[in-house]
């Protein structure tokens, strides 16, 4: 392990950005947030800081237990921080949320044909008015 890594560095090597540039980019973006507030991409990461990083619909807040410049497998990427219980708890909550909301909506089992186009069309030109 090392002694010090910046912010992107890490992110990248804990897998939670393909690449440094994606990772650089949502810190300047001020997406990634550093023990509560705005980071720059070159902060060096101290073990024991919390940081809340975005992850597709998810936001991860996790605690930094290694430091790693080096982008491994995700099982030792996983060795490098541990993840809030509020976090988790969150992440659970919001995703069974989506899910619930996904089997509410009913998706057409076809395109709609001519006709129904122009039935929508219709509707849709009366709801204007």
């Amino acid at each position: 392990m090392v002694d010090s890594v910046r912010l992107d560095k890490w992110l990248w090597a804990a897998r939670f950005f393909k690449t440094r540039a994606l990772a650089k980019k949502a810190i300047e973006g001020g997406k990634v947030h550093y023990n509560g507030g705005r980071a720059k991409t070159s902060k060096n990461v101290e073990v024991g800081a919390l940081i809340r990083v975005p992850q597709g619909w998810d936001v991860w807040e996790v605690e930094v237990v290694a430091l790693s410049d080096q982008r491994r497998g995700a099982p030792e990427a996983r060795e490098l921080y541990r993840e809030t219980a509020e976090s988790a708890e969150r992440r659970e909550r919001e995703a069974e949320g989506r899910r619930l909301s996904n089997q509410a909506m009913q998706h057409p089992l076809k395109r709609p044909d001519k006709k129904q186009r122009r039935e929508i069309q219709r509707f849709q030109r009366q709801q204007d008015e």
